[in-house]
């Protein structure tokens, strides 16, 4: 993958960039949020490693104009800032997933690695569709009633889990396992913010819902009744 690390603390970016490069990844460093945004909407990355407290422009802003801009990179958050407010914050704005300083270098190539994995449970051409919501996997284009909806990488594969079996309830502990592949302390947390994400996205009023929490068990997706 082609991976920019977005990093003021040059030491610490340089240790990224070595640690990915050895994992046969290309990697390029840029100490400054601004640039780091103007690099990314320029020549758009696979990956984005994102620290929050960043000069010229901070993280969850550069965050927030990728999003806006409907860019499809992926990005890894890193930040000091250890409360869970913080890492909810940058979920909201549209992280795929947050790391919290300090972290082992493995733990990140192993997070990095897992971000690159494309949804591989359904065939890439096969397109998934619940009532008007379709899915095209192989081009990773979703639309309802003939309308293009972005999402970023992850809310695609959350949404690919829940609409390879429509009717079917997922847990929380399953959704993380098929989407992230790996447990932290704040799954389920992640895992609501993800789908409230989705719903703002894929149920614009006055379209009816698709995504139903059930209560004490998790969540699924259906056709209107």
């Amino acid at each position: 993958m082609r991976i920019l690390v977005i990093e003021d603390e040059r030491q610490l970016a340089g240790h990224i960039s070595r640690a990915l490069a050895r994992q046969g990844h290309c990697t390029t460093a840029i100490p400054d949020g601004a640039e780091g945004l103007k690099a990314i909407l320029t020549d758009p990355p696979d990956l984005v490693v994102l620290d929050l407290n960043l000069p010229g422009l901070d993280g969850l802003s550069v965050l927030a104009r990728l999003r806006e801009a409907q860019s499809p990179a992926r990005v890894l958050v890193l930040t000091a800032r250890g409360e869970v407010g913080d890492r909810v914050k940058g979920l909201h704005a549209g992280a795929d997933d947050y790391l919290t300083k300090p972290f082992s270098m493995d733990e990140l190539t192993a997070r990095v690695e897992a971000l690159g994995r494309r949804g591989a449970t359904a065939h890439p051409g096969e397109v998934l569709k619940v009532a008007d919501l379709h899915m095209d996997i192989r081009h990773r284009r979703v639309t309802r009633a003939g309308r293009v909806i972005a999402l970023s990488p992850r809310e695609f594969d959350v949404l690919q889990v829940l609409m390879q079996e429509p009717g079917r309830p997922f847990s929380r502990t399953e959704l993380c396992e098929r989407v992230w592949q790996r447990d932290h302390e704040y799954d389920t947390r992640t895992v609501e913010i993800f789908i409230t994400r989705l719903r703002k996205k894929i149920e614009p009023s006055p379209a009816p819902p698709l995504i139903h929490t059930l209560r004490g068990v998790g969540y699924t997706i259906r056709p209107p009744s």
